[in-house]
């Protein structure tokens, strides 16, 4: 389709074949066009060497790039995505391919962005929740998101993850009762720094003794005070948390009922919890995921790339501690 501001459609170009045809001189129908003589000939030429097929637009892509992404690089990229389900910065850092350069890689290729894959098969989801209304406070520690993921226990020597899911229907793999592990985290909401720690439950003293002890892995890592908590409408939440609250005087905030997404900063540093550290290799006892967690937690919050953070890690928006 011709641009808005040009002088000729096709149909414009047909009359200058039809017009040359009746013996028009070229001067003269680029007068009566109100185009050049070279664009008169440069049409003519065209439908001579092609036919009415050569009056059409063509693409004005060049047929060779200079600074094209070598192939084997763009095959690096689209493999790294594939098996790691990484963001397009630790891509780029990975391959030394720039970010925006992998985001085209990507498109080209032909693979879904992550917010459309489940998170621990990798496979395409039909739906996503997702908000077109985006914040982020202007300050560390304005604001706080808490929530608690339920994993699974790993039965001693490994679950379907080390096995497959076979192992699970033999009669005494049925009988075995593992429980589960809760994971308690809270998210700052301006630089994203994570606090986490596996708990044997959710009840009310538990999620206090925890707050109590993120607030000082936060005053050590920048974030002296915290002005507001939100969480979900947890029972251990709206009574539990009141007394820690009043001592460092944090106001708490509660979500509407049923709206997740609106503790979205730690909704999402769950799942990423989940496949970057949970789900990310098997492994073969409880014990060994749960001393898993503090190493990653330390590569999240000061090496992991961050794409809300322009590409770093939570800690870069910190004030360096003594």
């Amino acid at each position: 389709m011709s641009h808005r501001n040009a002088r000729l459609t096709v149909h414009g170009r047909l009359l200058i074949v039809h017009r040359a045809g009746a013996g028009w001189k070229q001067a003269h129908i680029a007068a009566a066009m109100g185009v050049s003589r070279r664009c008169v000939k440069r049409w003519l030429d065209r439908y001579r060497a092609e036919g009415e097929a050569g009056l059409y637009d063509r693409s004005s892509r060049p047929h060779h790039v200079a600074n094209r992404t070598p192939d084997a690089r763009a095959a690096a990229v689209v493999a790294i995505r594939k098996k790691e389900r990484v963001g397009r910065d630790e891509v780029a850092a990975r391959t030394g391919v720039p970010a925006r350069t992998v985001s085209r890689i990507i498109a080209r290729s032909g693979l879904p962005r992550l917010v459309d894959l489940d998170p621990m098969t990798g496979e395409r989801i039909r739906a996503s929740k997702t908000t077109a209304v985006r914040y982020e406070r202007e300050q560390p520690g304005e604001l706080v998101h808490m929530d608690v993921k339920k994993l699974g226990r790993i039965p001693d020597g490994g679950g379907w993850k080390a096995h497959g899911r076979a192992m699970g229907s033999t009669a005494a793999r049925k009988q075995t009762v593992v429980g589960y592990d809760y994971v308690h985290s809270v998210v700052d909401d301006h630089s994203r720094l994570a606090y986490s720690e596996v708990l044997p439950d959710e009840k009310g003293p538990t999620c206090a003794a925890f707050l109590e002890r993120a607030i000082g892995y936060f005053a050590a890592h920048g974030i002296p005070r915290i002005e507001r908590l939100i969480t979900d409408n947890a029972w251990a939440y709206r009574w539990s948390l009141r007394g820690v609250c009043g001592a460092h005087g944090i106001r708490q905030k509660f979500i509407k009922p049923h709206c997740p997404w609106q503790n979205g900063k730690v909704e999402r540093f769950n799942r990423t919890l989940q496949t970057e550290w949970a789900y990310r290799q098997p492994f073969t006892s409880n014990d060994d995921r749960t001393a898993a967690l503090d190493p990653w937690l330390e590569h999240y919050n000061t090496g992991r790339r961050h794409s809300a953070l322009g590409g770093n890690p939570p800690i870069s928006r910190l004030q360096p501690t003594s």
